[in-house]
Formats: C-alpha cells, sequence, structure tokens
C-alpha cells in the first residue's frame, strides 16, 4: 500500500437525537479538521447534501439507522464522490431481520431455515406443515429490541394466536436452533478480523440469550467456528468493521447467523480500534495498522465492565521472539486484518416487495419517518407511565438500550416523567426535549 501525502477530507455522520458511535477522540492523531455534518430528519434531504458539498467532504463516517436507511440511499445517489463509511450497500443489513436473511441467502452463508412471506395463506399453511420450535421476529431494524420483539412459538395453535395479536409484517419465522450450551455468540470484527468475541446466555427460565433480560455472558472457549462464519460473513458485507451473533446447534455443531449489522454496542477501547483502523485505511498505510492479538478477549474480559467502559486507545505491539528463540505464546489459530473491497449496487439482494392489493400495508413499513409507528393518530400522544416498548421505539432516533433501559426504569417505578431521566445520564437534554413531546 503505497502511502499518499494528502488526506481526504474526513467528516462524521450524525443524527439528530441518535446515540454517537464515533468522536474525534476515536481518530487521535489524525492531523487534519475533522468536520461533523447532522442529519435532522423530517425534510432535511437536500439541505443535508448542501452541507456537505459546502464543506467539501470526501469521507463520511458513520451508522445509518433503520428508519433513515432510505433516505440515505438516494442521498448516497446525490453524492457520488463522497465514500461512506460503512458504504450504503454494507449497511443493508441494519434494516431488518428480511435484510439480514436476503443478504446471508445472497452470499450463501448459513443461516436457520426462515420464511418471510406477507401472504397470510402461505404463512398459514408454513406454520401447518413446520417443525417447531418456530422463533418468530418482527422483520424491521436489525435490533431485537432486548428480545422484546422475538418469540418462541411450539405448535400452530400458538403461532396462529401471536401473528393474530402483533400482526407483524411481513411474517418473519425462522427454524429454532437447539443451541450448544443454552447460548449464543456475539462476534466483532474491524477489517474482517475477530476483536471480541463472547457467549451469551440465557437468564433463569428464560431462552432469550439477551444480558438485558437476565442473561449472562462469557468471554471463554468461543469455538473457532464461530469465527469463521463471522469473518465470511464480514468479508461477503465488505464491512470495515462489523458484528454476528451465532448460534451453534448442539446436536451437530454447526454455526448459523442469527442477527448481523455494522450497528452494535461496543467498548470505547473498540472504537478506537476501528477509529485506527479507518486511519490506516484512508491514508493509505500512513497510520498504524491496529494489531489485535486473537482471543485477546478472554484476558481483557477478566476485567469488571466498569473498567472495560473506561479503558482507551488500548494498544498491542506485534510479538517478537527474544534472541534465544523462546516461543510461549499459545498460538490458537489466526486471521489477518485486511483491507475491504469497494461496495458496488450489485451487492445488495433484491428485497421481498410487499403485494399492491387493496389491503394496503400499514404505513409504518412504506415511509421513514412513520416506519416503526403504530398507526395511532398523530395527535394522541402517550402516557408515560404505561408507555410500550413498541412506542418508545417510535420516538425518533430513540436505541434499542436506551429505550430497554427506560422501560426498567419504569417498571421499577424509579422514574415518573422524561424530565427525571436526566438524573440517571441515559439520554441528552436534547433528547429529552424532542421526546417529551410526545407524551401528555
Amino acid at each position: 500500500m503505497a502511502q499518499i501525502t494528502k488526506l481526504p477530507k474526513l467528516g462524521f455522520l450524525y443524527l439528530d437525537y441518535v446515540l454517537r458511535f464515533f468522536d474525534y477522540s476515536n481518530f487521535k492523531g489524525w492531523p487534519d479538521k475533522i468536520e461533523e455534518v447532522t442529519y435532522h430528519w423530517k425534510n432535511d434531504k437536500n439541505r443535508f447534501i448542501n452541507e456537505i458539498k459546502r464543506k467539501k467532504i470526501d469521507v463520511l463516517v458513520g451508522n445509518i439507522p433503520a428508519t433513515a436507511y432510505e433516505t440515505f440511499k438516494e442521498i448516497a445517489i446525490s453524492l457520488p464522490n463522497v465514500r461512506f463509511i460503512p458504504s450504503i450497500e454494507t449497511q443493508f443489513s441494519n434494516k431488518s431481520k428480511e435484510n439480514v436473511t436476503l443478504f446471508c441467502k445472497k452470499f450463501k452463508i448459513a443461516t436457520p431455515k426462515t420464511i418471510i412471506t406477507y401472504d397470510d395463506k402461505k404463512a398459514d399453511t408454513h406454520f401447518k406443515t413446520c417443525k417447531y420450535p418456530q422463533i418468530i421476529k418482527r422483520s424491521y431494524g436489525a435490533s431485537n429490541y432486548g428480545g422484546y420483539f422475538v418469540h418462541k412459538v411450539d405448535n400452530y395453535k400458538e403461532a396462529k394466536k401471536l401473528l393474530a395479536e402483533k400482526k407483524y409484517k411481513p411474517v418473519y419465522s425462522q427454524d429454532a436452533i437447539p443451541l450448544k450450551d443454552a447460548g449464543d455468540i456475539r462476534v466483532m470484527l474491524i477489517g474482517h478480523k475477530p476483536v471480541c468475541a463472547f457467549w451469551r446466555y440465557s437468564g433463569t427460565g428464560e431462552w432469550i440469550t439477551n444480558t438485558s433480560q437476565g442473561g449472562d455472558m462469557s468471554y471463554r472457549n468461543v469455538p473457532m467456528a464461530a469465527l469463521e462464519l463471522a469473518v465470511q460473513a464480514s468479508k461477503a458485507a465488505k464491512a470495515e468493521y462489523w458484528a454476528c451473533d451465532i448460534g451453534i446447534d448442539k446436536n451437530t455443531n454447526k454455526a448459523y447467523i442469527i442477527e448481523c449489522a455494522t450497528a452494535f454496542a461496543a467498548f470505547p477501547y473498540i472504537r478506537d480500534w476501528i477509529g485506527q483502523y479507518i486511519m490506516w485505511d484512508l491514508s493509505a498505510g500512513r497510520f498504524r495498522l491496529p494489531h489485535i492479538p486473537l482471543y485477546s478477549w478472554e484476558e481483557l474480559g477478566k476485567m469488571d465492565s466498569s473498567i472495560l467502559r473506561t479503558l482507551r486507545h488500548l494498544y498491542f505491539a506485534n510479538y517478537e521472539p527474544s534472541v534465544d528463540g523462546a516461543y510461549w505464546l499459545s498460538n490458537k489459530g489466526d486471521f489477518d486484518m485486511e483491507l475491504t473491497y469497494e461496495s458496488n449496487p450489485s451487492d445488495v439482494p433484491a428485497s421481498i416487495e410487499p403485494p399492491v392489493s387493496e389491503d394496503k400495508l400499514p404505513q409504518m413499513l412504506k415511509e421513514e419517518e412513520t416506519q416503526m409507528i403504530s398507526n395511532l393518530p398523530e395527535d394522541e400522544l402517550y402516557d408515560f407511565d404505561t408507555v410500550s416498548l413498541t412506542e418508545l421505539m417510535t420516538l425518533q432516533g430513540m436505541q434499542e438500550d436506551v429505550a430497554v433501559k427506560i422501560k426498567e426504569l419504569l417498571s421499577e417505578n424509579s422514574v415518573k416523567s422524561f424530565e427525571e431521566l436526566d438524573l440517571c445520564n441515559i439520554i441528552s437534554q436534547n433528547q429529552i426535549s424532542q421526546w417529551t413531546k410526545s407524551f401528555k
């Protein structure tokens, strides 16, 4: 990789009310000014495009939430000379469970047998003939919202009752994998190299492997099959950074992708590594490529999470044997951190189009601003004491972990209004000011 003398103009992509994944500290050492551009939702597309052009930004770094994905496809077309990191194509899987499945199918990546359909008759036939248990999910959004939109059904009667109650469109259902050790595995990658991985185990009496619902986690003994599958998915997505949730079939030891996306929670030191990788990429090698030993997460994971949340700019040097030839490090296998290939429109699978019929789909499936909003009248406000997680997720820019935390505080009677959330240090004054408007 030949070094370059002129660095591209870098900009951070932010969205109002959405938590920021990157900031300047993640790009320590970048010598030039890094611009910021913030998308304000509603009818902000043209202004946003003009601001990027005015600031002469060459590279825009940041994740795009599911509710803005379609709009940013149009924005990217209007900015053909601007590189998005991750690319719009790479972020295809961020939008929905449906997209994750279509992505895996296109690139022949192992995923549980899945049905995705808007046809009620086809869905009914499936649930009459499929094997149980089935996992039924709300397709929209890459995240499971702490598991609140993920359901297990053990027979046809339960499936029919659930879908009649939830009215999910499209119907999205997967064969349940008999999970090894009753857990799944989260793998985070940078430049296609696993940099952190851990088991997530279901809580007592639960089947969902989610720490927000009482589950547990362990950094030990992550199998190579999970890492290999995550690397395969990351390379197919051409992702600078990527995360997968992987299930291991306890009967066959086969690994399956359950979820994958560029949007995921990560400790600050991992975001620092991503920043270092992007700087190396954009400078054609002028900046150092991060070196992260495989399975280093086993040692880091011995520290309390409160410490892990404050570690910054963690540095690993390459190991060099001493002159006497001693080589004491155990070799557990390796993956090289690689430069990602450039994405192109052909990387994106064709979506499943909803049928055109007199039974029109809910507005939430058609427009960016209302894709996650239930069919309430526009002037109807929520009651803070009884607001559901689904309703919290309709708030513009709301993130999964924030919504789950707010719901937990409400369940514990710890807060009585949005204003009181300021004392909990989980949302900003800007977010409080915006979201309070949706409540009585």
